[in-house]
């Protein structure tokens, strides 16, 4: 079906130029509302009727002619039908449909995957100072990071994960304070307890550990206790260390690794800060106002300037968010996304007025941002706030241990990042059909079952699957699963392109359920047929690899048994 919607697609576009010759409007396909009105839709007519003065459906059947000329229509179309004001309907052949199943086995587990691009793109995401425990928004920020990690090498992009914190400032303060009043035998609530202090019981494993000069290893660091209560830097360091190693362990509990740790405070001690802001200035694109120094933001569409640098000379947080986008471009990052939250929203206009500033050929639009919105998790029908380890908030590893990775993932992904999302604990448990990700592994495990009783009770031979002969695999159900089935590589380019995997999720479900209905209304081991019996165990075998795909791409497994 790939190759038939490849030829399809250029005998339209040729069959456009013939009706208008030099037009601009682009050949493409779109999904029918409705699956009675055939399997691809073509919208161009509506689109060339205006240039050309003609009534749409009259453009309709012009293409409808042009097309229906081209060797590739006549070898995949069934047939073509206008309808509405001007939408074009095109049935595919069985045998079109059928294609997909030995194009799927073929390709395995590349399949919906593009060759190498040469693109290089950089996803930054979590990116937690190590002050305490990973929040719902980081558990977020790192299925939707991941995900879109995973998409974008869909599309042939080498991708770098990238994980920004800073060690030191206030935050980083405050936690050397809050550890060392533990280590001094205060609790929270103690009249001397510092009033800005972190309170989670996590402190006093950092203050004990600290007594005891143990060293403690992150990915990205390595620090040895001193254990003297008075060693402020010290603790400073150990709880940095100790926090980020335990930020390590909860992303290896979701399955998550970064390629690249970036220190904040670097961007500092090498001095870009410092050279952005010379550059700013060198650019005209600055000016002094009550003491402080501020950037020419209005120039690119924000609605006011904005300060750089206070009248005490410390600088706003913008600043080094523009050294380090710099930073990534000059690194060869072409494409640079960000998944954060929602409240991060107004810093995105004075971050690109400041690259656009800057006058360092970083393109307009750049970086690409993801922003979410909060999570809420509910069990036994009450909302969840409080995290004993936390201290105040639910975290990344309360949702993995109550459910499961998985379930964290897929739940985490399945809604648009821009909406606020509710985590049913006690539905991420529930193994029925209301539990999506159940609902999909489940038709994995379906097909993974009947495979195995064809080649353990009948001898089958998973291996002479791909000679089956799919012209048999006429049903309706099995038509409309293959037609399923071969959305799948367009799918993964427009969710790539759209920074959007809660399609991905989205499609998973779809596929599953067309699955479900198949298996419910037909036969696969039919007695007395045995060369039925392969082709519908060689659409089983493709469904199964294509749901396998699908959920790699979430950071999902698919289980052989359930």
């Amino acid at each position: 079906m790939i190759e038939a919607k490849q030829a399809l697609l250029h005998a339209l576009s040729e069959a456009i130029q013939e009706v208008s010759p030099g037009a601009t409007v682009p050949a493409a396909f779109e999904s029918p509302k409705q699956a009675g009105h055939g399997d691809l839709a073509v919208t161009a007519a509506m689109q060339l009727a205006r240039p050309l003065k003609k009534n749409p459906r009259e453009v309709a059947q012009s293409l409808i002619d042009a097309l229906g000329r081209t060797p590739a229509a006549q070898r995949f179309i069934a047939g073509m039908d206008i309808a509405g004001p001007g939408f074009i309907n095109l049935r595919l052949t069985a045998a079109a449909k059928q294609a997909i199943v030995a194009e799927v086995l073929g390709a395995g587990e590349r399949f919906g995957m593009r060759p190498d691009s040469g693109e290089h793109v950089l996803v930054e995401f979590v990116s937690a100072n190590p002050t305490g425990p990973l929040h719902l928004g980081h558990a977020r920020q790192a299925a939707l990071g991941d995900a879109i990690c995973r998409l974008f090498e869909t599309q042939g992009a080498q991708v770098t994960r990238e994980f920004y914190y800073n060690d030191a400032g206030v935050q980083i303060a405050t936690l050397a304070v809050s550890v060392q009043a533990r280590l001094r035998g205060l609790e929270p609530g103690d009249p001397q307890w510092p009033d800005a202090a972190y309170n989670g019981d996590y402190l006093a494993d950092i203050a004990a550990d600290f007594l005891a000069k143990k060293t403690v290893k992150a990915d990205d660091r390595e620090f040895t206790a001193s254990g003297d209560p008075d060693d402020l830097d010290g603790i400073r360091q150990f709880a940095v260390a100790y926090l980020r190693h335990e930020q390590d362990l909860d992303l290896q509990a979701f399955g998550l690794r970064f390629n690249n740790y970036f220190l904040e405070s670097s961007l500092y001690t090498t001095h870009r800060v410092d050279e952005t802001v010379q550059r700013l200035v060198a650019a005209g694109k600055t000016f002094e106002e009550g003491g402080a120094l501020w950037l020419r933001t209005t120039d690119y569409g924000d609605d006011k300037d904005r300060v750089m640098r206070k009248s005490d000379g410390s600088y706003t947080y913008f600043v080094p968010d523009v050294a380090y986008h710099i930073d990534k471009f000059s690194r060869g990052y072409t494409r640079a996304i960000n998944i954060q939250g929602t409240d991060h929203h107004g810093t995105i206009a004075r971050v690109r007025a400041g690259l656009q500033a800057a006058g360092v050929s970083i393109p307009p639009g750049y970086p690409d941002y993801v922003l979410h919105k909060m999570v809420t998790v509910m069990k036994g029908g009450q909302e969840v706030k409080l995290s004993k380890r936390a201290g105040s908030y639910v975290t990344l590893r309360d949702l993995i241990d109550w459910t499961s990775r998985d379930a964290v993932r897929f739940f985490l992904i399945s809604r648009k990042a821009d909406t606020e999302f509710v985590f049913d604990v006690d539905l991420a448990l529930a193994q029925n059909n209301n539990n999506p990700v159940y609902y999909v592994q489940y038709a994995h495990a379906r097909i993974c079952s009947v495979l195995r009783t064809w080649v353990d009770e009948q001898q089958g031979d998973l291996a002479a699957l791909a000679g089956a002969n799919l012209a048999l695999l006429t049903e309706p159900t099995e038509l409309s699963l293959m037609l399923d089935i071969g959305e799948y590589p367009a799918m993964l380019d427009a969710a790539a392109a759209a920074l959007a995997p809660h399609d991905v999720a989205f499609y998973a479900r779809k596929l599953a359920s067309a699955y479900h209905s198949y298996y419910d209304k037909v036969r696969f081991l039919v007695e007395g047929d045995a060369e039925l019996t392969r082709a519908r165990l060689a659409l089983l075998s493709a469904t199964g690899q294509v749901i396998r795909n699908a959920l790699a791409v979430l950071g999902v497994s698919a289980p052989e048994k359930m």
